[in-house]
């Protein structure tokens, strides 16, 4: 984490969590998940970074690297995409956006340095430059007034949702879906930009951005899922993140004959229970003494009481799941795409 970006942090009240770099709250915890749901807020999203390619050759490079079709990305588009193992599992989930001469990912921040140390290797003598992003911070904006506030902070809106552009001052403002910005910034630009977009917005921490995530069934590959799923498991391709015309890639047979012989008998799913629900932890069904029936792959208190989640379940058995063993906590899931 930048330690500038901490720094100007940790001077607006925010409190990090012990063990990882990320914002938990600015004081009221419960107080930041209801204006979540209800008001205009910002959130430094301290669990997200990006990751650079640029040079002539770096979209021919992602094009064959990435499960969705990078050659077709118009300027100021975004979309999602997955970074598959030869057995078609996501390493990596991105969402990329092509600006100017260069395609730049957003990606959980737990995985940033071994992606870019993966990829780095398939690059061989092409000619792509691949950046960790050290110096650019990460804003999450949601909310009715989340436009209003980019206006009266003097920044562009983008003409639409899974579109990308630029501010003056070297932001770029991405429109994931529905009534939520990511802003990708220079550390010189914060204190300035923070200040603005805070007279119509309430600062939360990173809890109150994945429980909007959750309601938007925005699907993140983190270390804790790294290898777990196949992208339709995850329901990329219902968001575009998986292309089927586009040519070979990692894990790309694999995928492609997940799809025609129709086997993907497991999908995204939104839970709720009254404990903790963590990314990375198991769902089981007393139904299933084979396996694990799921997988939790990012979770978040509610404002309503108790907690919420995205998983990945196997969906007959997806009306009688325990968290952690057969005789766990009893959680309920319901389709985020009903057949």
């Amino acid at each position: 984490m930048n330690p500038h970006w901490r720094s100007f942090l940790e001077s607006t009240d925010a409190c990090f969590a012990a063990d990882v770099p990320e914002v938990l709250h600015f004081g009221d915890a419960q107080a930041e998940l209801l204006a979540a749901s209800r008001q205009t807020v910002l959130v430094p999203l301290t669990h997200l970074a990006i990751l650079r390619a640029s040079g002539d050759e770096a979209k021919t490079f992602l094009h064959g690297q990435l499960t969705s079709d990078v050659n077709h990305l118009a300027q100021g588009a975004a979309q999602h995409a997955g970074w598959c193992t030869a057995k078609g599992r996501m390493q990596a989930s991105f969402v990329v956006w092509h600006e100017n001469e260069s395609y730049r990912m957003l990606l959980a921040a737990d995985l940033l340095e071994a992606t870019a140390k993966r990829l780095q290797m398939f690059i061989l003598r092409a000619k792509v430059k691949l950046q960790v992003e050290s110096d650019t911070v990460l804003l999450g904006l949601a909310g009715p007034q989340a436009a209003e506030a980019l206006t009266d902070a003097g920044l562009p809106i983008p003409d639409g949702t899974m579109r990308a552009t630029s501010g003056g001052d070297g932001t770029s403002i991405i429109h994931v879906d529905a009534q939520r910005y990511i802003l990708a910034a220079p550390v010189a630009a914060l204190p300035v930009l923070w200040q603005k977009l805070g007279v119509k917005a309430r600062p939360a921490g990173v809890p109150a951005w994945r429980w909007l995530d959750v309601q938007a069934a925005f699907p993140l590959v983190s270390l804790a899922t790294k290898e777990e799923f196949v992208p339709q498991m995850a329901d990329f391709e219902k968001i575009g993140g998986v292309s089927f015309n586009k040519g070979c890639y990692p894990g790309q047979e694999i995928v492609a004959r997940t799809q025609y012989l129709g086997k993907v008998k497991r999908h995204l799913y939104r839970l709720s229970a009254d404990i903790p629900l963590t990314a990375g932890a198991d769902l089981y069904s007393p139904d299933n003494l084979e396996q694990a029936s799921g997988k939790v792959m990012l979770g978040a208190p509610s404002p309503a009481g108790g907690h919420v989640a995205l998983a990945v379940v196997q969906s007959n058995y997806a009306g009688n799941l325990r968290l952690g063993s057969r005789d766990g906590q009893q959680v309920t899931a319901s389709a985020v795409n009903p057949a």
